[in-house]
């Protein structure tokens, strides 16, 4: 069998994984409270979700979080895949950041308190955009042979 990410990536993604994972989970568990609290921030910035009930985006947030976490986690998912699920999760964060009034000082990307919390998303979509960019990295790889093999023609 294959190995689908290299060694180097393992920290990334159990790191990121475990973090999303934990988060859907507890979301599962959430009170009527916070999936008016969730739903009401992500409707300011994202109005088309104000057709969605309360409780039914934060389920849905959930099972989204717990599946972009379990991408994250599962060995046998390449890491360019997983980092396109990570980049299109942390992508909509990171537009919740910016689009959210009070998340930033005035006339800047630099975030002020209240979004300190939101502004850690950034880390999330950087790590994204670097397994997007992850080719084939080993020499040894089919990948990389078949590459060689063209280029001598």
């Amino acid at each position: 069998m294959t190995m689908m990410f290299e060694p180097r990536d393992v920290a990334p993604r159990l790191a990121t994984g475990a973090f999303i994972l934990n988060s859907g989970l507890s979301k599962l568990k959430a009170d009527e409270g916070t999936a008016q609290g969730l739903h009401g921030m992500a409707c300011q910035a994202y109005p088309f979700l104000e057709k969605l009930e309360a409780g039914r985006f934060t389920r849905l947030l959930a099972c989204t979080e717990i599946a972009v976490g379990g991408t994250l986690l599962a060995p046998f998912v390449p890491t360019r895949l997983a980092g396109l699920v990570l980049t299109g999760f942390s992508g909509g964060l990171v537009g919740l950041y910016l689009r959210l009034p009070g998340m930033r000082q005035a006339g800047s990307l630099r975030p002020s308190q209240d979004g300190i919390a939101l502004a850690k998303d950034t880390w999330m979509l950087g790590i994204g955009l670097g397994f997007l960019s992850a080719g084939p990295r080993r020499e040894g790889t089919a990948a990389c042979r078949t590459r060689r093999r063209r280029c001598r023609r």
